[in-house]
């Protein structure tokens, strides 16, 4: 994601910048902990005196800092955490504005995307839901239970794991015994590589089906062969079937001196959520908050994204470009990397 957002600034800067200066970028690393996150921000707004914030991978860090950008009244533009109430805190009417917006897939389009994967596509009735023990976790498999009984079905297990578990064996025996024919995770990648290699000790091979983080490269590898097959919803996936698509990924190569995306969606997302502040900024013709919150509801101009062409992506009361299943993709590990699951999909990107 950081990688993807100064990409998209060393761009804008080398044609001019914005507003007749260059963008300066102040980076910090939340680390991943709520409390840091909170820190961090105010450390931002308060002694670095930023106009606008961009990033964000962690829900829980989201949940516990973005309060602080609402209470200054300074616009951030989520680029990856996913949980669905991210950008619904500080809704009118019962605030008079909000100023988070978010360029990810949501975690209600993702969750109605992994079930139509499991049950409609793929046609499983036995399904187990493992979620590790976070914010995210624990929102997200509220958002899979939601998406099951709209279809009329409960899951016939429900496990949950905390960050940094290793033995994965007591969850994974319970939902074998349940009968599962299909786990479906949210996590991230660490403790779904144990999932992976947990269940190949127990010789008990059912797909996995998850959120994005199934993508993450430190899925893929501690999994190895295990990894093999694991399916989720991505925005963006790192195949040159397109023009755009090639150009980001020689882009991004070149400016990182690294061959692999390791995490594809969150690149572009942030390249993306750059490319969308920079657009609002000029439309408001100042870095004043209110004023780059405003223009961002109303985008006069479309922006050429990686994840999309961006025409009026914001409202006032609508804050999330991606609004349905239909922008996303189906993703699948394959040979260590993340491919297109679905031809129609490949196509469909290639013809844009």
């Amino acid at each position: 994601m950081r990688d993807g957002i100064r990409l998209a600034i060393s761009e804008i800067n080398a044609s001019g910048g914005l507003l007749g200066r260059p963008v300066q970028l102040i980076e910090r690393d939340d680390e991943g902990l709520n409390e840091r996150g909170a820190q961090v921000v105010q450390d931002l707004i308060n002694k670095e005196r930023i106009v606008a914030g961009l990033g964000i991978v962690n829900t829980g860090v989201a949940l516990a800092s973005q309060r602080f950008y609402q209470q200054a009244r300074i616009p951030v533009i989520t680029s990856v955490a996913t949980g669905s109430i991210v950008t619904k805190q500080f809704q009118p009417p019962q605030y008079p504005d909000n100023y988070v917006f978010r360029v990810s897939v949501n975690d209600t389009i993702q969750a109605e995307m992994i079930v139509e994967e499991a049950v409609e596509r793929s046609r499983f009735r036995k399904i187990a839901i493992l979620h590790d023990s976070t914010n995210y976790g624990q929102l997200g498999r509220e958002d899979l239970e939601r998406a099951l009984l709209r279809r009329g079905m409960k899951p016939v297990a429900v496990e949950r794991f905390n960050i940094r578990d290793v033995d994965m064996m007591p969850q994974l025996r319970r939902a074998q015994k349940a009968g599962a024919e299909v786990i479906l995770t949210y996590g991230i990648g660490p403790e779904l590589a144990h999932l992976a290699n947990g269940m190949s000790k127990l010789r008990w091979r059912v797909p996995m089906i998850g959120s994005w983080t199934l993508a993450m490269s430190n899925f893929i590898d501690n999994a190895g062969p295990n990894a093999e097959g694991a399916r989720m919803p991505q925005s963006f996936i790192a195949e040159p079937v397109s023009p755009l698509f090639s150009k980001f990924i020689r882009d991004y190569q070149i400016a990182t001196g690294k061959e692999r995306i390791s995490v594809p969606p969150a690149a572009a997302q942030g390249y993306d959520s750059a490319l969308l502040l920079a657009a609002a900024i000029r439309q408001a013709g100042n870095t004043e908050g209110h004023q780059i919150r405003e223009a961002l509801e109303s985008l006069q101009n479309p922006v050429e994204g990686v994840v999309m062409n961006y025409v009026r992506p914001f409202t006032r009361s609508d804050h999330e470009t991606i609004k349905s299943t239909q922008t996303p993709f189906i993703g699948i590990v394959h040979n260590g990397r993340v491919v297109f699951a679905y031809d129609e999909d490949r196509r469909r990107v290639a013809g844009k």
